[in-house]
């Protein structure tokens, strides 16, 4: 995958890892909810330190559910909730082996324009909405994945020049922006909640 890529603050060899694994970059994504971005990007490539290879979709499908949830409990647990996401994680590595014969990449490679990416992205299990756009914006703003109409696909996170979501992380400032918007929307949909 080309294009600028994603620097998360996690350790060298995790942003390596999602640079070259297209099944690592959408497992962090899998795991991209209530925890720290920063800790759903590096945790691919802690399973694959326990696995001891790189990931792949088939095994991972198939692999036994108490075995998987060892090396998801740790320590450290691999996410907050770890049962529930190596659950997760199987499902969608079985969805891509019953769709894309296992191959990540497949995903995004040959849509013919944004709505179908969305659209592809949105049918794994556990992506919203929200969580398919995020992964389109990042696809396209940090992997060069920019099939025609894009950005329109992603709603806002397809915007240049926001700090929405991982899509927009570039270091450590931009890290810190995204944070702040996160909070901001959070406050506000607390404020609208209690009819403030």
């Amino acid at each position: 995958m080309a294009g600028m890529t994603l620097v998360l603050p996690i350790d060298p060899e995790a942003n390596r890892l999602l640079e070259r694994s297209p099944l690592a970059l959408l497992l962090g994504m899998v795991l991209d909810q209530q925890v720290p971005m920063e800790k759903a990007f590096s945790s691919p490539y802690v399973l694959v330190q326990r696995l001891g290879h790189d990931l792949d979709a088939a095994e991972l499908a198939g692999y036994d559910p108490q075995a998987l949830l060892v090396l998801f409990t740790g320590p450290p647990a691999l996410h907050r909730f770890p049962k529930a996401m190596a659950a997760r994680v199987q499902e969608v590595c079985q969805a891509l082996v019953d769709r894309y014969d296992g191959d990540a990449a497949r995903l995004w490679n040959d849509v013919a324009d944004g709505p179908e990416l969305l659209r592809r992205v949105a049918e794994l299990p556990g992506f919203g909405k929200q969580k398919a756009q995020i992964f389109v914006a990042l696809l396209g703003k940090r992997f060069g994945v920019t099939p025609q109409d894009w950005r329109e696909a992603a709603g806002g996170y397809g915007d240049p020049g926001a700090y929405r979501s991982v899509a927009d992380v570039t270091d450590v400032d931009s890290l810190r922006r995204v944070r702040e918007y996160k909070q901001q929307m959070k406050a506000a949909a607390k404020a609208k909640a209690t009819g403030n």
